[in-house]
């Protein structure tokens, strides 16, 4: 179970929404759940939030990426939004909507989301990118942590499977080769 570093909680909700997707995502699950618990530490990292602010991350980041199963497509914010928006009004949290949904539309954002929906947009951007560079782009996030959750949730072939996944949308799309990516 994934526990929150700052508070040594556990991450519930994470494993909740992972257990769900498991048989979906297949053999490269392990590699993913250590994705999102390196990038919900992360996230959680840059500011003090309350218990809401922390369930959303959670849940953002379970579903940020999950169209590239649900879909089936490199293109998957979209669809990974819509799982989002599904969930939270499964759950009675509609509300959150806008908010989670703009975290995952926008965590691969080029430039900075600071002055975008809330801070979470922007926190969730930079946790992203500082995983998925392997912490190459730290984002202003302590160094000494990104290797410590490295550590601890390895990569687990993930890192492998995301580049194999986008050098065949290249070849079959040439002219979107990276559709997730936001300017």
């Amino acid at each position: 179970m994934a526990v929150d570093a700052a508070t040594e909680r556990p991450l519930a909700v994470v494993d909740h929404l992972l257990a769900q997707y498991q048989q979906q995502i297949g053999d490269i699950f392990p590699g993913y759940r250590n994705h999102v618990y390196r990038m919900v530490h992360l996230c959680l990292a840059c500011a003090t939030y309350s218990t809401d602010e922390v369930e959303k991350i959670q849940i953002a980041g379970v579903i940020h990426d999950i169209g590239l199963w649900t879909a089936q497509t490199l293109d998957y914010l979209p669809p990974s939004a819509q799982v989002a928006a599904d969930y939270l009004r499964s759950i009675g949290k509609a509300d959150w909507v806008d908010e989670v949904c703009a975290m995952i539309e926008l965590h691969h954002a080029v430039r900075s989301r600071a002055t975008s929906h809330s801070r979470f947009v922007e926190n969730f951007r930079r946790a992203d990118i500082a995983d998925f560079s392997l912490g190459l782009f730290a984002m202003g996030l302590p160094r000494t942590e990104i290797s410590a959750l490295k550590r601890q949730f390895p990569n687990q072939g993930f890192h492998w499977f995301l580049l194999k996944r986008g050098l065949a949308w290249a070849f079959r799309h040439p002219l979107n080769p990276l559709p997730m990516f936001r300017w």
